[in-house]
């Protein structure tokens, strides 16, 4: 009887076993029968309390002034040896040669690979998994490197709390097309399905980050996609880095997560993940808040323009300033003028002597006067002389 109900109870468990899929077996996706709600289900770990991505809200982010900007080592040695992509119905993936590492955390980390996550609408319609103040990105991308002080590989890091960095840098669109991406983007044609691989050419990774490596967001997270262990160091950067809108029509579009021998095209898109509670955890920053805060580049542009027209308008204000001092200043020098000579022609005027009679005019009535008198003593005289008396003839 004991030997009976062994056997019973064996051949249960080796049903259930045998009908229960392990965990990396089954295929999840981002929508469908095991879409990101289903995933807690299959996978326990995505339902932990410390899930990625999340939303930063910058109001809420604490300053920590030992966060040194991160130090890539080995990113632009890339070597002659080309890089493997492949399609692994989920995202693109390039994988890192090992002397590739991440310094300014506390352990050495190795860098294992890259992949991509964007969405399905073009630009402004989301496709990061990070978001700012509940704001997406157009795309995000993934630097995954393991702890290789602690851990002899990724298999085995991945399952460890301090297992794991990787970098977040969030894209977006603009006008210029970016070269670095190109390294990618130009090659996706060749792991078009799932399960295909590619050799590329080798290319400087760190062309890929933004160029301010100081300014980031810094928290403990998880993988974004099962088995989803909370084994991450999570550093996102504040800096966008832009890619134009045809470089993120190719990459919406030209993947699918379908393999090449099935007769239903899927494309690959929207592969991201919805952001998660972040559960009483905080999201430090390496910068202050009053050190500057994220600016798009709508708003930069509109930021430029203002204090042009500032400028302007500041010109025009001051050189009316100087033109209406000058006009109040040369009308009072006029005024002051005016005044100063009527009044000094009033006192002369009233205090001036009699003009002198000139000399000649003196002379002229004197000799008149003597004249004068000549003439009238000469007419007496003659009044008084008696007339002469006849002469006779003999």
């Amino acid at each position: 009887m004991d030997s009976l109900g062994l056997f019973i109870l064996l051949m249960l468990l080796f049903c259930v076993w045998t009908a229960a899929p392990a965990a990396e077996e089954i295929t999840w996706t981002y929508t469908g029968l095991v879409g990101q709600s289903e995933w807690a289900e299959y996978f326990p770990s995505c339902g932990g309390t410390s899930q990625s991505p999340v939303d930063m809200v910058t109001t809420q982010t604490k300053y920590d002034p030992s966060l040194t900007p991160v130090t890539p080592l080995g990113y632009s040695q890339h070597g002659n040896q080309p890089f493997t992509m492949y399609n692994n119905g989920h995202t693109a993936v390039i994988e890192l040669p090992e002397w590739m590492s991440l310094g300014g955390l506390p352990w050495l980390f190795t860098a294992v690979q890259m992949h991509l996550h964007w969405g399905s609408g073009g630009p402004s319609h989301g496709g990061s998994e990070h978001t700012i103040n509940g704001v997406s990105a157009d795309a995000e991308l993934h630097v995954v490197h393991y702890n290789s002080e602690l851990y002899s590989n990724m298999s085995i890091a991945m399952t460890q709390k301090d297992g794991l960095a990787v970098l977040g840098i969030l894209i977006e669109t603009g006008e210029e097309t970016n070269t670095a991406f190109n390294n990618i983007l130009n090659y996706l044609s060749r792991i078009r399905h799932a399960d295909q691989k590619a050799l590329i050419p080798a290319f400087d990774v760190q062309s890929l980050l933004p160029k301010d490596l100081g300014r980031y967001y810094r928290y403990n997270g998880s993988l974004t996609t099962p088995p989803c262990y909370q084994s991450v160091f999570w550093t996102v950067f504040s800096e966008k880095v832009q890619i134009s809108k045809a470089q993120l029509y190719k990459m919406e579009t030209i993947l699918y997560s379908s393999k090449a021998e099935e007769k239903d095209r899927m494309l690959l898109q929207d592969n991201y993940r919805m952001t998660q509670p972040l559960n009483h955890r905080v999201i430090f920053a390496s910068f202050s808040a009053d050190s500057g805060k994220e600016l798009s580049s709508g708003e930069v542009t509109a930021i430029v323009i203002g204090v042009m027209c500032g400028c302007v308008g500041l010109a025009v204000v001051v050189r009316f300033i100087i033109k209406t001092i000058r006009f109040f200043t040369l009308l009072h020098h006029e005024t002051v003028a005016v005044n100063s000579s009527t009044s000094s022609w009033d006192v002369l005027h009233s205090i001036r002597p009699a003009p002198m009679p000139r000399m000649n005019d003196l002379e002229k009535a004197k000799d008149k006067k003597q004249d004068m008198a000549l003439n009238s003593n000469s007419d007496a005289e003659k009044r008084e002389e008696p007339s002469p008396c006849p002469q006779t003839e003999p």
